[in-house]
């Protein structure tokens, strides 16, 4: 018998999860969380000792509850685009700077203009919170610590470290970057040059199936395992989630309410990769495809924040009350339309500037009303990034909702609605975990593809079906939202400056 580890380096927390591939199910699954600093408004760091000490409880609990250490395979999945610098004994010189963080935007339009086809090469633009935008405002505003720089890795890349001692990225990883040649498999030194970064301190590069290396003895004794485990180099949380619900083909999509909200869609890689500078094209960790990803920054975290405000956290069920009290209002909250952008937003509008804002607020309204026009807001911007995204991949015939935000039947209901197309979910819990754990089993030469273990193992559920009498309701709504940003932009940066300026 034998059983493999999959890790998902996450933003509020990792999972670990034990898969049995006999059984064709995981065992056990593990979360524990680590907190996000923010030193200064917009910042957003994390302790890379937070990912391994969390690792470490993670898969300690695992065994203990299955009693299983015959692990043969280790992958990873990770939180994308985050910048961890190592000195020469690959020690951490800092903080991690994660995604969110939104510090580097002044630089991402330096890196644009210095780099006129930046998009063509790279699969995207750089936006605030890319490894590349963060490493060129630490070399603008903080030079000693890039001087003392050996190596920059991503978030998940910190765990593997301490697992092999090896500092290495994959192809999906390093193509979040924004400094990667999306096309060639390479680094792109012409996007290093630009940003004056020293190119010998970008990582070697691996398959996401390639061995990273063997589990240390010390480290196999702080995880409670045998020592020479293989280790394999994992893969961004979005091409691991899409492993997890099988998305490894062109003609299907998935649709994501996490903390952010993401559309991930398979492409077959070509020599003609096509690309849009509101969109990410990256390498997806099945070999020979890229996958199209367009991403909002609050999705979950909107909800998250409303939760918040009015009262709820820490209550038991928050969001089974917030749902229960938006059910009760009828489309469109009367009357009530919700932009999403707290954290500034990505795609379509690559706008780090961009804000929220509840439109149409009248005496009448209730929380209610607030968390069902949360739910309709996000739903309306995730269908305009699908709807951006299948102008480079053609038609799908189905989408796979994922993510917590996802499993509330009545906020899939809203988002089958909003995007005239059905929804399915995939019976397998934690599909970034299960991802890292397959990358592990095809890594090991336990399934001799993806595509057979998906086929082996991936199964959905009934799809949630479009109401036809709420489809033209959602049409024009989402018409109207749509209208709403570029009205507002100039507004929207007007009381930022402001903000910043008091």
């Amino acid at each position: 018998m034998a059983t493999l580890l999959g890790v998902d380096v996450g933003t509020s927390s990792v999972k670990v999860m034990q898969f049995d591939p006999e059984l064709g199910r995981p065992l056990a699954a593990v979360g524990e969380e680590y907190p996000i600093h923010t030193p200064q408004p917009g910042w957003a760091e994390q302790d890379p000792e937070d990912y391994w000490s969390a690792t470490v409880r993670a898969v300690r609990a695992v065994i203990a509850q299955t009693g299983r250490t015959d692990v043969v395979g280790i992958s990873f999945s990770g939180q994308m685009h985050g910048t961890i610098l190592l000195d020469s004994s690959l020690r951490p010189l800092a903080r991690a700077i994660i995604w969110a963080d939104t510090r580097s935007s002044a630089q991402v339009h330096q890196l644009v203009e210095s780099v006129p086809d930046y998009a063509a090469q790279a699969g995207t633009l750089p936006a605030a919170g890319f490894l590349i935008s963060t490493m060129t405002w630490l070399q603008q505003n903080q030079p000693d610590l890039i001087a003392k720089t050996y190596r920059v890795i991503l978030p998940k890349d910190y765990v593997c470290l301490k697992m092999t001692g090896q500092a290495a990225t994959d192809v999906s990883d390093a193509a979040g970057t924004g400094t990667f040649n999306v096309g060639q498999g390479t680094w792109a030194e012409a996007i290093i040059k630009a940003a004056n970064l020293p190119p010998e301190i970008f990582p070697p590069v691996k398959d996401s199936v390639a061995l990273a290396g063997h589990l240390q003895a010390g480290s196999a004794a702080e995880l409670g395992l045998a020592a020479d485990i293989p280790v394999f180099m994992g893969c961004a949380d979005q091409p691991a989630q899409a492993i997890g619900n099988g998305l490894i083909q062109p003609g299907a999509a998935s649709v994501t309410v996490g903390t952010g909200g993401q559309v991930c869609v398979p492409l077959i890689a070509s020599g003609n990769l096509r690309t849009d500078q509101r969109l990410h094209v990256f390498n997806h960790a099945v070999p020979g495809m890229h996958y199209v990803l367009g991403a909002i920054l609050s999705a979950g975290l909107s909800l998250r924040w409303l939760r918040n405000l009015v009262g709820l956290q820490g209550v038991p069920d928050a969001y089974a009350i917030l749902s229960a009290e938006a059910a009760a209002v009828p489309p469109g909250a009367e009357g009530l339309i919700f932009l999403p952008h707290l954290t500034g937003e990505r795609t379509p509008h690559m706008d780090p500037l961009a804000r929220g804002l509840f439109l149409g607020l009248g005496y009448h309204h209730g929380r209610g009303h607030l968390a069902r026009a949360v739910m309709e807001g996000v739903s309306l911007a995730l269908r305009q990034v699908l709807e951006l995204s299948l102008e480079l991949s053609g038609p799908v015939d189905r989408v796979i909702a994922s993510g917590g935000g996802m499993e509330s039947d009545f906020w899939r209901q809203i988002m089958a609605d909003v995007l005239n197309l059905p929804l399915q979910r995939s019976l397998m819990a934690e599909q970034a975990s299960l991802g890292a754990a397959l990358v592990a089993g095809v890594g090991a030469d336990i399934y001799p593809s993806f595509e057979s273990a998906c086929a082996s193992l991936v199964r959905y559920g009934p799809p949630t079906v479009p109401r036809p009498e709420l489809v033209a309701f959602y049409d024009d709504l989402y018409a109207q939202y749509t209208r709403l940003y570029p009205l507002l932009r100039p507004e929207m940066h007007q009381l930022v400056e402001r903000r910043s300026v008091n």
